[in-house]
């Protein structure tokens, strides 16, 4: 007996069937400038699911804001799902799915902006701190001054050193800029070149 073909949690063939007849009727009623239609009920289901799976990857299950992740996903595709072509591409699935990692990546951006964001206020307000309850201003007994340092978690540390990182390679460098040093500092140039060459002389 011949072992049972397993079954997909979604149908790609009557995913592409709903969608030929949504992305039809859409067409005629943009044309007409009528009310667009619903999406089908198993359409909807389709995205559902397929954003919450993709959810679970490993590269995106220890996330805690995936409920986020999820929702901007199911947002996305909703935004763009007239843009399907079935004229071109017979996999709707693998539109959706596209559409979602993406929509998962820009959602992560986000947090780590904010995680970010959070941290430095974090850090100056308990920098602050530190300093105003200091006693005798920011000099030990010995008059030598004091470096307060913040204690951070090792994770974090590590994300907004990368988080820096990536803006410092995102900003393209114009005018001066492009002819500074590496340490910042514009290259020397010699003013009267020639007149070295006259002292020697």
């Amino acid at each position: 007996m011949a072992k049972n073909a397993k079954v997909h949690y979604v149908d790609n063939k009557r995913l592409y069937d709903d969608m030929v007849t949504f992305i039809t009727a859409y067409r005629i009623a943009d044309k007409a400038g009528t009310a667009k239609p619903r999406i089908p009920e198993y359409v909807g289901e389709c995205i559902l699911k397929i954003a919450q799976r993709l959810s679970l990857r490993p590269n995106f299950i220890g996330y805690t804001y995936r409920d986020e992740m999820v929702g901007d996903g199911i947002e996305n595709v909703l935004t763009y799902i007239h843009n399907y072509d079935p004229e071109k591409y017979n996999n709707p699935f693998a539109y959706f799915t596209q559409i979602i990692y993406f929509a998962f990546l820009r959602r992560m951006d986000k947090e780590k902006k904010q995680t970010y964001i959070k941290h430095k206020m974090l850090e100056q307000s308990s920098l602050m701190n530190l300093l105003a309850d200091m006693p005798g201003g920011e000099s030990n007994e010995d008059g030598h001054s004091v470096t307060v340092m913040v204690n951070v978690d090792g994770r974090l540390n590590d994300l907004v050193n990368k988080f820096e990182k990536k803006n410092v390679k995102s900003k393209k460098k114009r005018g001066v800029e492009k002819f500074a040093d590496d340490d910042g500092d514009p290259p020397f140039i010699d003013p009267h070149p020639d007149d070295e060459a006259k002292e020697s002389a």
